[in-house]
């Protein structure tokens, strides 16, 4: 017989999973709020819930069609998807009587998509952007170092280790509630994915010089660069979604970073001024997501070429108007969490045969492996600069 706390669970999953609507927000912004709504919910109530959320939304397409095998309906369908996910769903993904994109849950234009890049990697890809993401810090040096955070985290029965992937990284071996802790609140330490670091770390900006994050959203590869600055020379933060930008502010002073300025898309003056006197641009595209879907996994499934067709134009135009605040010398780095050629490679090209720009050195790319860093692709791209003619 189920225990009654178990159908309770039962009964919460299928009403979160039956009243999600993907193009009304991501699923983990409609979990915290049915949550919120749900407040009887203890935290093995949500654990429970949300490791089943996450699951069917990871393997969604295979799962489904398993149970259009068993040509179920209603109730006896429900309890065949609950019975599904608590199996293995690499064990159910061995079945080769499906198509290869069925086998690892991914949408077949996305999966041809990927083949077109990845070719006979796809699979593992895919497998690997199934998998629950690591989590993972970026230590502040303005406020602490990596080895005094650990000891720190340490201290309070956190089991954390040094991720050697990025210098100032650490992994956490479970999930818990970092924003909490007082080494949070003190700035000490923000949750970034390594790979993010390292996109990051390409904006090599020294003291003294200028900064703009054109795509800044919540300022996240701010928070990882500015150190380098010591808080000498400006970085401006500039988007059109203003709660980011507000959110921003808000972790820049976390941080301790005071020379660091948030410009509206509203302020076409002060942008204007800003023109031609960039050291270093950074152009965080907004792009399809496919190399984070370990975070979103809900994104694939609103995933079409038509999308990408879409951004790629979009990223072309952000990347225009960006370069426009370069000056001479200076160096442009475009960043996407994408995975396709499409978004990436093939942007990077347009760029090179289209503005006086160089490649400063092979482009930066990670692509999801288990327990590793999500998807990305950075490239630096600097203009010369303008020579003095002799008399």
């Amino acid at each position: 017989m189920i225990k009654k706390s178990t159908l309770f669970r039962q009964h919460h999953f299928f009403e979160l999973l039956n009243n999600f609507d993907s193009e009304k927000g991501p699923i983990d912004l409609f979990i915290s709020l049915y949550f919120r709504h749900n407040t009887q919910l203890g935290s093995k109530d949500r654990l429970y819930i949300v490791e089943r959320i996450y699951t069917y939304l990871r393997w969604k397409l295979l799962i489904e069609a398993l149970l259009d095998r068993r040509q179920l309906s209603g109730e006896a369908r429900s309890e065949a998807l609950l019975e599904l996910l608590e199996q293995n769903p690499i064990t159910l993904s061995e079945d080769t009587t499906l198509e290869p994109h069925i086998r690892v849950s991914f949408p077949k234009n996305l999966y041809q998509a990927l083949e077109r890049t990845f070719g006979e990697a796809t699979s593992s890809i895919c497998h690997a952007c199934n998998e629950s993401a690591p989590i993972v810090l970026r230590v502040n040096p303005l406020k602490t170092t990596r080895e005094a955070l650990c000891q720190s985290l340490r201290s309070q029965g956190i089991d954390v280790e040094e991720e050697p992937s990025a210098p100032f990284a650490l992994r956490l071996s479970r999930r818990i509630n970092l924003f909490s802790l007082p080494e949070f609140k003190a700035g000490h330490f923000e949750v970034q994915d390594a790979g993010s670091q390292h996109v990051a770390s390409l904006v090599r900006a020294q003291p003294g010089e200028s900064v703009l994050d054109f795509c800044a959203g919540a300022g996240g590869k701010t928070l990882a660069f500015a150190p380098n600055l010591n808080n000498r020379g400006q970085i401006f933060l500039h988007d059109i979604r203003e709660q980011a930008l507000y959110e921003a502010k808000k972790r820049l002073k976390r941080a301790g970073i005071q020379n660091a300025q948030i410009v509206s898309y509203q302020e076409k003056g002060r942008l204007n001024t800003l023109k031609k006197r960039m050291d270093w641009v950074l152009v965080d595209a907004p792009c399809s997501g496919t190399g984070t879907l370990r975070r979103n996994p809900d994104m694939k499934w609103k995933f079409s070429d038509e999308m990408v067709a879409r951004l790629a134009g979009e990223q072309r135009q952000i990347f225009a108007e960006a370069f426009s605040y370069l000056k001479p010398g200076g160096t442009i780095v475009y960043a996407t969490c994408s995975l396709l050629r499409e978004e990436n490679d093939d942007q990077c090209e347009f760029f090179l045969k289209t503005y006086p720009l160089t490649l400063v050195e092979p482009p930066f790319r990670s692509l999801p492996v288990s327990g590793g860093m999500d998807g990305f692709f950075a490239v630096c791209l600097q203009m010369a600069p303008l020579l003095t003619r002799i008399v």
